[in-house]
């Protein structure tokens, strides 16, 4: 269904307060739906050992589930770059992970569904500025578009749809989530240029721990992590359709705010000899959302994953539907979407 997804512009919308005419029509209400999917955190690593067979090798059996949306959506944790300095030859190696795939890497996530990955997250710049500037050539050479850095809003037509990308982590280098004021302005921006807005969020604590989604701020290793909770409901006030999250490294529940979906965390999707399995470490999944005028769901599945030596699997069993669905009565029991056994959402 990618064929009906067209790049039409990446905005450098730095000066936010300055005077911008909106394409005719772009904030009004559409009456086609679009339909998208969004997967957990994805990180790889020629240094410790690349997936066999490539990333789409390692991802076939997972292929098929990511070709049924008109738009799929993913977090790159690392770069696609060759050479460079580690930031962990900067920093010192304690509790520093530093992440970088072939730019090849680019071309087969494109093939196997992905159309925009965000670059908002806190391994993104593990190589510097060549290597964040390699990772958005190959995108670009790759047909993938990109959001995250600072006053970044990409749009894209998708569906017929004019659709705004967001991306926001608590990192100097992307688009700022700890200023919610700033974040706002932009997104009010973005809903001037686009009938739909999508924002993705990287944030929150991390670990098998960190399921539930806590009120106020949230830090790790010393690092203050954002306020999910009030950062996302500002970016719905302030006019996006959906909120899209990842960073904790597990699957966290979705709310339903003022109608609109908020889904912080779908934990993660590739972390072959990366990111730490095991337990409710390895349970992910697929979210497949359809979204009609200003953001109202549609319809929606949340598709089981399981992560087998860091690599996505489809779970026959739903596991990680039965988990989000607990966690979405537990931390929103008045606001949350009901989520049927086997991640199919309910008509309310």
């Amino acid at each position: 269904m990618h064929h009906r997804l067209r790049f039409v512009t990446l905005i450098a919308a730095l000066a936010i307060g300055c005077a911008a005419s909106a394409p005719a029509g772009a904030s009004t209400a559409t009456t086609r739906a679009v339909t998208l999917e969004w997967v957990g955190d994805i990180a790889m690593s020629s240094q410790r050992g690349l997936p066999p067979g490539g990333v789409s090798g390692a991802l076939t059996p997972v292929h098929k589930l990511l070709q049924h949306a008109d738009v799929t959506l993913g977090n790159l944790e690392g770069t696609l770059s060759d050479g460079g300095t580690s930031k962990c030859a900067v920093i010192g190696p304690n509790n520093c992970f530093a992440f970088q795939a072939p730019p090849i890497f680019a071309g087969q996530l494109h093939a196997l569904g992905f159309d925009l990955l965000n670059q908002a997250n806190n391994h993104s710049f593990d190589y510097g500025s060549s290597g964040r500037a390699q990772t958005v050539g190959a995108l670009n050479a790759a047909g993938i578009a990109h959001t995250g850095f600072p006053g970044e809003i990409t749009v894209l037509r998708v569906a017929g749809v004019r659709v705004a990308f967001l991306g926001f982590a608590p990192y100097p280098y992307d688009a700022d989530l700890l200023d919610i004021p700033s974040a706002q302005a932009l997104v009010s921006t973005a809903r001037k240029r686009a009938s739909l807005v999508v924002v993705i969020i990287h944030a929150g604590a991390e670990g098998a721990g960190e399921l539930h989604t806590p009120y106020g701020s949230e830090f790790f290793l010393g690092e203050n992590r954002g306020n999910p909770r009030a950062f996302a409901h500002a970016m719905i006030a302030a006019g996006a359709s959906i909120v899209l999250g990842s960073g904790p490294h597990v699957i966290r529940g979705v709310e339903r705010y003022r109608g609109r979906l908020i889904a912080y965390s779908l934990g993660n999707f590739v972390g072959y000899h990366t990111l730490a399995g095991g337990g409710a470490l390895s349970e992910s999944a697929i979210l497949r959302v359809t979204l009609g005028p200003g953001g109202r769901v549609l319809a929606g599945r949340w598709i089981s994953i399981s992560l087998v030596d860091g690599l996505p699997r489809p779970d026959p069993t739903n596991a990680s539907a039965r988990l989000v669905a607990t966690l979405s009565r537990q931390d929103f029991p008045a606001d949350h979407f009901d989520i049927g056994p086997t991640g199919v959402f309910k008509a309310s």
